[in-house]
């Protein structure tokens, strides 16, 4: 079964044609922000609490078990930034973000959204990456109505949002994040439903 990283820019429905894809591989799906979510929380955690709680066949205990690997701390603040705020240059912050994405990718079926997952895993076999697009008007009608913004609200988080994605590969990667060549697919959204996009994407593996 299948490994799929997917990325596409704010609005353009991509948590949620992986969430469907997942639900269709039979697989986990692991978003950016889950992993640092499952970090925050592992600094309150006792040892005793991880293991009860965080058993290394759940999601969260993979993720907790990959950063332990490499000998990190749950309480190491650092590794838990986000991608916008980690520190630049910071060779111990992406040994643990590759380690937990290849980790996770050792898993029968999973869907992993962001964090660079698409280039840490590029020369993986088997691996699938999917790049989620949408025109300008397309995003911010979409993302107006999730978030309950104006125009002018919409205009400001994609900018930050795709500005932030950017500026974290081009530093981390270097790389281009919306460079086609990077994708197996790039999918756009403007005339599909989430749901065709997933089925999309799912006709294009080999399984």
């Amino acid at each position: 079964m299948p490994v799929v990283t997917i990325r596409g820019q704010l609005g353009s429905g991509a948590p949620e044609i992986g969430r469907l894809l997942a639900q269709h591989i039979g697989g986990d799906y692991v978003d950016r922000e889950v992993i640092a979510e499952v970090a925050a929380r592992a600094k309150m955690f006792e040892h005793e609490v991880e293991t009860k709680e965080q058993p290394p066949a759940t999601l969260a205990g993979r993720i907790l078990e990959a950063f332990k690997g490499i000998g990190i701390a749950p309480g190491d603040s650092e590794v838990w930034l986000p991608t916008w705020e980690a520190p630049l240059g910071d060779a111990r912050y992406l040994e643990a973000l590759t380690s937990v994405i290849r980790d996770l990718a050792k898993s029968p079926s999973i869907v992993i959204r962001g964090r660079g997952s698409q280039f840490i895993l590029k020369d993986q076999p088997g691996a699938f990456h999917v790049l989620v697009v949408a025109p300008m008007e397309t995003r911010l009608s979409r993302v107006m109505e999730a978030s309950n913004l104006d125009e002018d609200g919409a205009k400001k988080g994609i900018s930050r949002f795709d500005g932030s994605r950017r500026e974290f590969i081009s530093r981390y990667f270097f790389a281009d994040l919306e460079d086609p060549v990077h994708y197996d697919l790039v999918v756009n959204t403007r005339g599909i439903s989430f749901e065709g996009a997933a089925r999309l994407i799912l006709d294009s593996l080999s399984i």
